[in-house]
């Protein structure tokens, strides 16, 4: 869902002052004041009507049935909820939104009119208790409409910004309809100026259906009850965390209604023994006034930064925080002294009152549209209808059965003086729930955004191995899938390799042969035991038809590599050729391993045979036989042609081979396996099977440049599936020293690692500043990159017109090579994170921030914002939003990671080359072409580094630029440049040397005295 941005897209200066003093970008101004401007002119109609009617009610009943008239308000809300609710299910949500202001002000017309016209007394009194109860039902649906509203406009960033300005409109409803009402009422009676009211609340209700027209792609088209199929299966997998976190939002909701309703019963009471009636009367007006400029001033300037400084848990826990600690704790600090004692508990109660208006009418009403953002989309109205306004009406009823017991139950058991104490204590009993609601809600808002359910990762650690075994015994013994069989004894493997041959020896004789060879090759590789060779060799005693060979093979190996005393007359009966390949491969290797001279000779001839073989299934067995070999010996001729074999699957059984009898002479076959994809697996694990002898050969092909990308890239993964302390710190010494791709393979490699671990993340303390020192340095170099982007830019349409066309096209591709160095950057820095933090939620963000929809991006950015808790992290998630290079640049300056001073073209370029280990080959290389057709002079270290650069179309740049700026220079190196392994350079030498062929003749025969 994309937004248009219609007429604030060329902001006058003032107006984007404006913007800037009340926190909004350009493009969230337009929804912003059109939604203020509604919200505002329905509030002032609102507050005209509830002022008329509370005059009616007590012209008609007096103050004392109000405690009735708030059950019934409350009763009336949950039930106007509910419709509110229901309308959603069978109308589209923009319908209902426009729709439903219309439709409550229409029964309001509809009793005013049936007053004028009733004279029968009984039936007035009950209308005005019905206008009075209506107008109070059309505040909680206003106030319901706009919250919904604005989530339908804003995405969760967005929000932050906008809806403390929104919300604010009540606050400027308060003060033009004090002033306003007074004069008229000197030209209206009450009957008209309700109607007045009504007309007022209809002409916000046709601002908010332009507005929603206008932006109607925010708005579902079908009503809830029509969702996609694919929307109903992925609401239902997220039904129970979004479950508990709308409970957790109703409590939230009514206990902040309740803290509210006991401070104003409270104040009122204190207010009441403390003052007289006019003096009462001065001290809300002067009192009120007072809370009027302080919210408006907050909501205005302050309560949006805040937000999105600290977030909407840091602002929603202030209300709860002063009511519970702060205040408490002041009336508590002015009781002990003597000289205000008589009055600390009024003062403290009017700081209390203060407190929870300032704090609720700015950041509580501005945080609570961002707590329902996690919700899903297509029900988040439904679930804000439900949770907000039915949360209000009960929390409202519980309020005064709780007050109304607690004065008498003081009543009857205390001293009247100790009744504001306990009153006192029940607010702050609320007030500390509430922060406990607040810190479930936080646990819980990240999760919903990322809709990953909470999977533990099983390991030794937190399995019981008893009842861990039983399990894997009864699974395999069952009827089930094989997939999900063998993944059992993997499991069992990793977590208990010691005992894995206890478990699975007994029962070999139940498997199935795939599960029987899965099985003897997780007990072959762990120490062999004679304590199951009887178990085993029940394998070897059945008809060989009717047993597997692979299965015979493996059996046949664990039985006398167990047992200490072999029968080695029994095995050389299987160097037979009636026995499979498999069986005689395995048998050879044995007797090279532990038989007699003339045994050995057998063996040694059975293999050769096998090696040569027309067969290939031969050639295989016999490979893999040698892996078991302790000493080649003669065998060792056949290596060389193995390895040129026809055969895929041979060459791969060479290739483990090698690895497992460590043949160093060999090792550049495995390097140069990983090069293609063919070999590439195989070469992989072999290599990962030589642990720390493996790994300076690797990192040798790792860190040379002129290797082929993909070459270093495995070498890098091969690498980090070493599991040995060796390995791990080689990645993190090699992460701190490199570069670009380089240091992006290295991540994505410790990553690897990082799924595989049993810990939730590879970094302790030392590591963790290691990475935060990473992040910082990329970002300097993100300075540099915004920096360089600016310069190049025209300074004006003119200078634009008059550059040289070919110099446009190249400084475009500069800067295109700029922004895809920024994206590789992001991409790295998200990396970074993940070794950090959670990664299923550092995936969601990552996958969110890639997202074109600024919906999408706003979900990535408050993702990290509740995970990441760095000192950069108000930086990066303006690096990470959708600003422009200059806003960014102006973000990094701020924060001392860069410095910027505008340059000259020229100059600026110059300054890039310096950093050219750090640049991308593409950017480095347009660098010198825009260099060469800007006749910009670059040093003779800068042209001599990209000269000797491993890849091809940077070096052919710099031969480019030297074929401009100095023919002399250049035909001194063509010579040397000759021999140039890429086609690209060498075509390009051999078309210069052609070019320049006079001039070179010239040079030798000036040379000749």
């Amino acid at each position: 869902m994309e937004l248009k941005n219609y007429s604030l897209t060329a902001n006058p200066i003032w107006l984007a002052q404006l913007l800037k003093w009340v926190n909004l970008r350009p493009e969230e101004g337009e929804r912003t004041w059109m939604m203020f401007t509604f919200y505002t002119i329905v509030s002032i109609g609102l507050r005209w009507a509830e002022d008329s009617t509370v005059a009616l009610f007590l012209d008609e009943y007096g103050a004392g049935p109000l405690p009735w008239m708030y059950i019934a308000s409350a009763f009336t809300g949950m039930a106007l909820v509910f419709v509110y609710s229901w309308l959603q299910k069978v109308l589209p949500l923009r319908w209902v939104v426009v729709a439903i202001a219309p439709c409550m002000v229409v029964p309001l017309m509809l009793l005013v009119l049936l007053r004028w016209g009733v004279h029968v007394s009984y039936l007035s009194v009950v209308v005005v208790f019905l206008l009075r109860l209506w107008v109070d039902s059309l505040y909680v649906v206003n106030d319901l409409n706009t919250s919904i509203v604005a989530n339908q406009l804003f995405n969760i960033r967005e929000i932050k910004r906008t809806y403390p300005l929104i919300s604010s409109g009540l606050l400027v409803a308060d003060v033009i309809s004090g002033f306003s009402l007074p004069w008229l009422l000197e030209f209206a009676k009450l009957n008209r100026v309700i109607m007045i009211a009504c007309g007022v609340i209809i002409i916000g209700s046709a601002i908010l259906c332009y507005l929603t027209y206008q932006y109607r792609t925010c708005f579902p088209d079908l009503p809830q009850r029509l969702m996609p199929q694919e929307q109903a299966s992925r609401h239902r997998r997220i039904q129970a965390p979004l479950k508990r976190y709308t409970l957790q939002l109703f409590a939230f909701v009514g206990l902040l209604q309740v803290i509210g309703l006991l401070v104003d019963f409270q104040y009122l009471q204190e207010l009441k023994t403390n003052l007289g009636d006019r003096e009462l009367a001065s001290f809300l007006g002067i009192f009120g006034g007072i809370i009027g400029l302080c919210e408006l001033a907050t909501q205005w300037f302050f309560a949006s930064r805040l937000i999105e400084r600290f977030g909407v848990f840091f602002t929603a826990a202030l209300l709860p925080a002063a009511v519970g600690f702060v205040v408490p704790g002041l009336i508590g600090l002015l009781y002990s002294l003597p000289t205000v004692k008589s009055s600390a508990f009024f003062w403290g109660l009017v700081g209390l009152k203060f407190f929870d208006e300032l704090l609720r009418y700015t950041f509580v009403v501005s945080s609570s549209p961002v707590l329902y953002q996690p919700i899903p989309e297509r029900i988040r109205s439904h679930m804000q209808a439900l949770s907000g306004g039915t949360a209000e009406a009960i929390a409202t009823g519980s309020a005064g059965i709780m007050i109304a017991m607690t004065l008498f139950v003081c009543g009857w058991l205390m001293p009247p003086a100790m009744q504001k104490w306990v009153l006192l204590g029940e607010t702050i009993v609320v007030a500390v729930a509430c922060l406990k609601v607040v810190w479930l809600l936080r646990s819980r808002y990240v999760d919903l955004l990322v809709l990953s359910a909470e999977r533990g990762e099983l390991s030794a650690a937190n399995v019981g191995l008893r009842a861990f075994q039983q399990g894997v015994v009864k699974a395999l013994e069952e009827k089930g899938n094989a997939t999900d069989k063998h993944s059992c004894i993997e499991l069992l493997a990793q977590i208990d390799p010691k005992g894995a041959v206890d478990v699975l020896a007994p029962i070999l004789f139940k498997l199935p042969p795939d599960l029987q060879r899965h099985s003897l090759e997780v007990m072959l590789s762990t120490d062999t035991t004679p304590a199951h060779v009887s178990e085993v060799r029940w394998l070897l005693e059945r008809h060989p038809d009717n047993i597997d060979p692979e299965v015979f093979a493996l059996a046949l190996r664990y039985v006398w590599l167990a047992d200490p005393n072999p029968n080695l007359s029994q095995i050389e009966e299987y160097l037979n050729q009636r026995h499979h390949s498999l069986t005689r491969a395995t048998a050879a290797a044995l007797l090279l391993r532990q038989g007699t001279p003339m045994q050995k000779v057998a063996a040694t001839k059975t293999l050769r045979r096998m090696l040569t073989h027309k067969q290939e299934r031969e050639r295989v067995n016999g490979v893999k036989a040698l892996r078991e070999v302790v000493y080649l010996q003669a065998l060792r001729i056949h290596i060389p042609n193995l390895l040129q074999d026809e055969s895929l699957r041979v060459r791969c059984a060479v290739l483990e081979m090698i690895a497992a009898t460590r043949m160093e002479e060999y090792y550049s076959a495995l390097l140069t396996a990983l090069y293609y994809k063919s070999t590439r697996a195989t070469a992989m694990r072999a290599l990962v099977k030589m642990e720390n002898e493996a790994l300076d050969m690797l990192l040798q092909v790792a860190t040379n440049a002129h290797k082929p990308e993909v070459l270093r890239m495995y070498a890098w993964r091969t690498i980090a599936q070493i599991s040995t302390t060796e390995a791990l710190e080689t990645l993190w010494l090699q992460l701190e020293s490199s570069w670009g791709a380089t240091r992006y393979h290295i991540l994505r490699s410790l990553l690897k690692i990082q799924k595989q671990s049993e810990i939730s993340n590879l970094v302790d303390r030392f590591q963790h500043s290691r990475v935060e020192s990473l992040i910082e340095q990329e970002l300097r170099f993100l300075g540099e990159i915004y920096a360089g982007y600016l310069d190049l830019q025209p300074q004006s349409i003119l200078e634009d017109q008059q550059t040289n066309k070919r110099v446009l096209i190249i400084r475009d591709l500069l800067q295109r090579a700029l922004s895809e160095m920024e994206w590789d950057i992001r991409e790295r820095i998200l990396l970074l994170l993940k070794l950090l933090y959670s990664p299923e939620k550092m995936q969601a963000a990552a996958f969110n921030l890639r997202s074109e929809s600024v919906v999408n991006l706003a979900r990535g950015l408050e993702i990290l914002e509740h995970t990441v808790n760095l000192p950069t992290k108000s930086l990066l998630l303006n690096i990470l939003d959708k600003r422009s290079h200059q806003e960014k640049l102006h973000y990094l300056v701020e924060a001392e990671f860069t410095e910027y001073q505008k340059l000259p073209v020229s100059e600026r370029l110059q300054k890039m080359l310096t950093l050219g280990t750090f640049l991308s080959d593409w950017c480095l290389a347009c660098c010198f072409h825009y260099a060469q057709a800007s006749r910009i002079r670059l040093t003779i270290n800068e042209i001599l580094m990209a000269l000797r650069h491993p890849t091809g179309f940077v070096r052919e740049a710099a031969i480019a630029y030297l074929s401009v700026v100095s023919h002399r220079v250049l035909l001194e190196l063509l010579p040397k440049l000759q021999k140039d392994s890429h086609p690209l350079v060498a075509a390009q030498i051999q078309e210069l040397m052609k070019k320049y062929q006079y001039g070179r003749e010239q040079m030798t025969k000036d040379k000749v005295p």
